[in-house]
């Protein structure tokens, strides 16, 4: 548990947040909300202890380990990413320490039916059912799994960190702490650098895997599906909801508009207290009712709304000069690095006006596909752009092109055109760019207010080809529900590269997705592709969009037909094989959770019990965690199997 009491953060006089009190329980997955700069990274780093508040504490249990993602963090860059992802278990051996002076306590101990007592087994229950996880023969399949699940291939496992960019060493470390399995995970904004496939990884291992978690995230989805409780941080305050996201906003909305009628109705009451002291002030009969109205004034604590309402800003990008009906036009496309084909037999059309994702693992080809339709660099096969065709580009690398003596308003200043340049204060303070902050030079920036920057001197611009490579990943949720709206009334073209599944939503409807050295084509929705995926293995979506073979390939293929049906089904008897056990395995598990439930139950009702049934208790549990790591192995072996019938 970790307790939160009357916390204050101040920087240079200016207070982040003031009298600040709550508790972090055992199972809270908490989201950390609120608008860019309200201190939801200032608060994770005073939870993991790299960061003093102003005044007021906060409390942990003194054997409670944190485990801290923060945005940036350095790697040694002395050893590869499995040596520095096997650092997760260097505290093995003070685990086993620690579990060798329990067991002399417990022995030592007569006292069994204490408060204390029973402290003192659960606390080494919980000791033991950490060092049951980290079984030798174990941790190595473990450190697999989770680079894998975090979108590492095993060729990566014995590259140098130093190879690796910051987004993939962002991910090293997310599967080193992982991996420790700490008390309470602080993660600040996690899925900034993880595909699609990875993000869904991640929310499966912190809604079944995780004790405490609090989340920093912008991703709507991801919180929606990990959480299941909401602190906001607003105007120096914080407001605590035991729901989900989705659910939080509508009791925020509720809570705003309760705030308004207050806010209404206090504003009337000191304009008319303000009005008889004005009209009175200087009337002898009523100079006791004056100075009572005027002490009355002085002590209203007043009321202040949490979020000014900018909803009527809108983003209206410049009108797209028409192009030709295809702006882009694909044959046969194929990029290679020497012996390393990253997509071959690419063909697909984009049509003016459409809006589609390219999706897929990192390092599967969406960017060097958008770098070939830049003509960055050199492809094989054809690949047209359409008629008037003027294409915006926005990159990873787009903030460092900025001019760092400019001004934020200058910048956006020299990229505006026509009628959109007296809206210019407006578009600033929509991109968290208003006031004082419009008048920053830009080399005083950080890299997230640079990419935002970038982003709105982009999106000025009169084009009518929008290619974005991960638009959001520095935006807050308000910010990218402005550009999400602007883009979809954009009347040119638009290709999103994007593992943010909410700010896909409703805006593309054609997916492009990157896997195996091809490129698929799905005409639907994010949500309905990634529904569809579920439905069948990207193994079938190659069979069926796989070229047609040449007469002499059918022949042999014909020539082979006995052999692949005998190992059809020789494949079918192994998923069967492989389904019996996972239901087996299931059984065991109700089972041993059945047994651990009644004893559990006996030792809370206070019925006198001997010693045995403590080890039984944590015999049961070692049983079980072996079962549910043997059932995750079947699992795994039984998607495989199905992916490659």
């Amino acid at each position: 548990m970790i307790s939160v009491q009357n916390l204050k953060v101040e920087f240079s006089s200016q207070v982040l947040f003031d009298n600040v009190s709550f508790v972090v329980n055992k199972k809270d997955k908490i989201a950390l909300v609120g608008k860019n700069g309200a201190g939801k990274s200032t608060l994770l780093k005073i939870f993991a202890g790299i960061q003093n508040p102003t005044s007021g504490q906060v409390s942990r249990s003194s054997d409670i380990t944190i485990g801290y993602l923060p945005q940036t963090m350095n790697l040694s860059d002395s050893c590869t990413a499995k040596e520095e992802v096997q650092k997760a278990f260097s505290h093995i051996d003070e685990l086993d320490k620690q579990i060798d002076e329990l067991n002399v306590q417990l022995a030592e101990r007569t006292d069994y039916e204490s408060e204390s007592y029973q402290d003192l087994i659960d606390t080494l229950t919980h000791k033991n059912d950490l060092r049951a996880m980290y079984q030798s023969e174990n941790y190595e399949a473990e450190i697999e799994k989770t680079l894998i699940g975090l979108g590492f291939n095993r060729t990566d496992f014995d590259r140098p960190t130093s190879e690796f960019s910051g987004g993939w060493r962002m991910r090293i470390e997310l599967a080193k702490i992982l991996l420790q399995r700490p008390d309470v995970l602080l993660l600040d904004e996690p899925t900034n650098h993880l595909d699609i496939e990875s993000i869904q990884w991640l929310e499966n291992f912190l809604k079944t895997q995780a004790n405490m978690l609090v989340l920093v995230s912008h991703d709507k989805a991801f919180i929606d599906n990990v959480t299941n409780r909401t602190i906001e941080i607003s105007c120096g305050k914080i407001y605590d909801y035991n729901v989900n996201y989705s659910h939080f906003i509508e009791l925020r909305k509720e809570r705003i508009e309760q705030q308004k009628r207050a806010y209404e109705n206090q504003q009337k009451m000191i304009h008319d207290t303000e009005e008889f002291i004005e009209k009175f002030r200087y009337k002898p009969t009523k100079s006791v009712q004056v100075q009572s109205r005027i002490k009355q004034l002085e002590k209203i604590e007043r009321i202040e709304i949490d979020e000014v309402d900018n909803s009527h800003l809108r983003l209206k990008f410049p009108p797209a000069p028409r192009s030709g009906d295809y702006p882009v036009i694909a044959n046969d496309l194929s990029k290679s690095y020497g012996d390393h084909n990253v997509f071959h037999d690419c063909t697909f059309t984009i049509k003016r006006g459409e809006k589609v994702a390219f999706v897929g693992k990192n390092g599967a080809g969406k960017s060097t596909l958008v770098k070939c339709i830049m003509h960055e660099i050199p492809f094989d096969g054809e690949l047209k752009i359409g008629h008037n065709v003027e294409i915006g580009y926005f990159a990873q690398n787009q903030a460092m092109l900025l001019d760092e003596n400019l001004t934020v308003h200058d910048t956006i200043d020299y990229a505006a055109t026509g009628e959109i340049r007296t809206r210019i204060n407006d578009i600033l303070g929509a991109f968290m760019f208003g006031g004082a902050a419009s008048e920053k030079k830009v080399k005083v920036l950080s890299g997230g207010e640079r990419s935002r920057l970038a982003m709105i001197q982009l999106l000025l611009q009169p084009v009518n080809l929008l290619i974005l490579d991960e638009p959001t990943n520095h935006l807050d949720i308000r910010t990218k529900d402005i550009l999400k709206e602007a883009i979809k009334e954009f009347d040119g073209t638009v290709i999103v590269v994007s593992h943010d599944r909410d700010f896909l939503d409703g805006l593309v409807d054609k997916v492009y997705e990157f896997g195996n050295g091809l490129v698929k084509e799905h005409l639907c929705g994010i949500y309905e592709f990634l529904e569809y995926k579920k439905l069948s293995s990207l193994q079938e979506l190659e069979k069926s969009d796989a070229p047609q073979k040449d007469s002499a390939a059918k022949t042999e293929e014909v020539s082979q037909s006995k052999l692949s049906y005998l190992e059809q089904k020789e494949a079918q008897k192994r998923i069967r094989h492989a389904e019996k056990r996972i239901k087996e395995l299931e059984t065991k598990i109700n089972t041993y959770e059945s047994e651990i439930k009644e004893i559990e139950n006996l030792l809370s009702s206070g019925t006198n019990t001997d010693q045995s049934i403590y080890t039984k208790h944590q015999e049961l549990n070692e049983a079980l965690e072996n079962a549910m790591m043997e059932w995750e192995t079947a699992n795994e072996e039984f998607e495989t199997l199905q992916n490659n019938d």
